[in-house]
């Protein structure tokens, strides 16, 4: 037992000299880690696929421009539960650094992912942790999507940022009976996109009731 200890700390020693002799190298490590990313996403939810992710999203989490950013958007729409997660916390650490290279990140990811990725439906709620001031019109902007579950994560996250200007950018929404599926304790709940962007209205209006003390908001 002791052995197999000694072991894996040795191999966890290894592991940060090795990281910090990668990370060191920044944006020359680019092309090499945008190949193994490519590959790592064609193999699927594997373990193997999951632990390279991982620890490629650890690396490109201390790389600086705009290709480090969009190879950990790949990552955040891949198959792994594990490798989204760690990427988005690269992202959102990245965003509170430096939130011009994240935000532009999103705004390309609006434009050239597949419609249906994960990454957007994940990237609203990125936004509602960052909480700068430019996530509202970057969240707008994922209103006019045309998949149904990305608009309700937009709704959700503009709701969770509590930010009462975001209520006009709902107001177009109100009447849409696009249906999606939120979390409802143990199982899916169908809402329509117009029940979502009402609500999510009501609570911003509670917000800036209490912002303005207790004066009604102004519709």
């Amino acid at each position: 037992m002791a052995t197999k200890l000694d072991e894996l700390f040795l191999a966890e020693r290894t592991v940060r000299r090795l990281h910090a002799e990668l990370a060191s190298q920044g944006k020359k490590l680019v092309p090499e880690i945008a190949k193994r990313t490519r590959a790592a996403l064609e193999e699927g939810d594997t373990d193997d696929a999951a632990a390279t992710l991982v620890r490629l999203s650890v690396l490109l989490g201390e790389i600086e421009g705009p290709e480090a950013v969009d190879l950990l958007v790949d990552i955040l729409g891949g198959e792994s539960a594990e490798a989204r997660a760690v990427a988005g916390e690269e992202l959102e650490n990245i965003a509170f650094e430096r939130f011009k290279e994240v935000a532009l990140g999103i705004e390309r990811a609006l434009a050239r992912l597949p419609k249906d990725s994960p990454a957007l439906t994940e990237l609203p709620y990125l936004l509602a942790e960052v909480a700068e001031p430019g996530c509202v019109k970057l969240l707008g902007k994922f209103l006019a999507h045309s998949e149904g579950e990305v608009v309700a994560s937009a709704i959700e996250a503009l709701a969770e940022l509590g930010d009462p200007t975001a209520a006009p950018l709902l107001a177009p929404l109100v009447r849409d009976g696009r249906q999606v599926e939120v979390d409802d304790e143990a199982e899916g709940l169908l809402v329509t996109i117009g029940e979502l962007a009402h609500e999510a209205r009501e609570l911003l209006g509670e917000v800036e009731t209490k912002q303005s003390g207790g004066k009604p908001p102004r519709r």
